[in-house]
C-alpha cells in the first residue's frame, strides 16, 4: 500500500467524524440565530405544554394521594388532555402534509425536534413530554399497587396524556421548525 492510500486509524476516523459533527452543529446554530435571533418563536406553545403538564401532574398527585375521592375527576382530566392531544396531533399532521411539499421533513425533526429546533425549545418541549411520561407511568404503577380483584385502575388512563406533549412538539416544529428545502418540490 502506498503512502497516498493511507488507511485512517480508528482515532483519526473518530476525530474526523467529531469535527464534521461540530461543523454541522455550528451551521445549524447559525441558521437558528439567523432565523430567530435571540428568542425562538412559539412561546405560547411551550407555555401551553408546561401548563397542561402541570395540570396533569397535580391531578395525578392528588389522585394518588386521595384515591377514590377524585377518580372521576382524574379520569375526565386524563381523557380530556388525551382528546386535546388528538386534536393537536391531527392539526400537526394536516399542517405537516402541506409543509412537506416544500420542505424535507422527517419524524425525528417533526415530533422530536431533532435538528429542527434550537436547544431551548427542545429542552422545554421534550422536557415537558418527559415529565408527562414519567408522571403517567408512576401514577399507573401506584394505581396497580392498590388494585384489587375486578377494580378499575383509573390512574392507568394517565398513560394517554403524553399524546398531548408529543402534539405540542409537533405543533412547534411544523409552524417554526427549520427543515431543508425539497430538492424537487411537488
Amino acid at each position: 500500500m502506498s503512502p497516498s492510500q493511507h488507511q485512517p486509524t480508528a482515532a483519526e476516523a473518530r476525530a474526523e467524524a467529531e469535527a464534521r459533527r461540530d461543523e454541522v452543529r455550528a451551521e445549524r446554530q447559525a441558521a437558528f440565530e439567523r432565523a430567530y435571533g435571540d428568542r425562538a418563536p412559539g412561546g405560547w406553545v411551550m407555555a401551553a405544554s408546561w401548563t397542561t403538564t402541570v395540570i396533569f401532574a397535580v391531578a395525578s398527585i392528588v389522585a394518588a394521594v386521595a384515591p377514590n375521592s377524585i377518580d372521576a375527576a382524574y379520569l375526565l382530566t386524563s381523557l380530556g388532555l388525551f382528546a386535546l392531544g388528538c386534536v393537536v396531533f391531527l392539526a400537526v399532521l394536516v399542517l405537516a402534509a402541506a409543509r412537506s411539499r416544500t420542505a424535507e421533513m422527517g419524524i425525528g425533526g417533526l415530533f422530536f425536534l431533532a435538528g429542527s429546533a434550537p436547544r431551548s425549545v427542545q429542552w422545554n418541549l421534550l422536557g415537558s413530554l418527559a415529565v408527562q411520561v414519567v408522571v403517567s407511568v408512576v401514577a399507573a404503577a401506584v394505581g396497580f399497587t392498590r388494585i384489587g380483584d375486578r377494580e378499575l385502575n383509573v390512574l392507568a388512563f394517565g398513560i394517554l396524556v403524553p399524546m398531548l406533549g408529543l402534539g405540542w412538539c409537533g405543533l412547534w416544529s411544523v409552524r417554526w421548525g427549520l427543515f431543508p428545502d425539497r430538492v424537487a418540490p411537488r
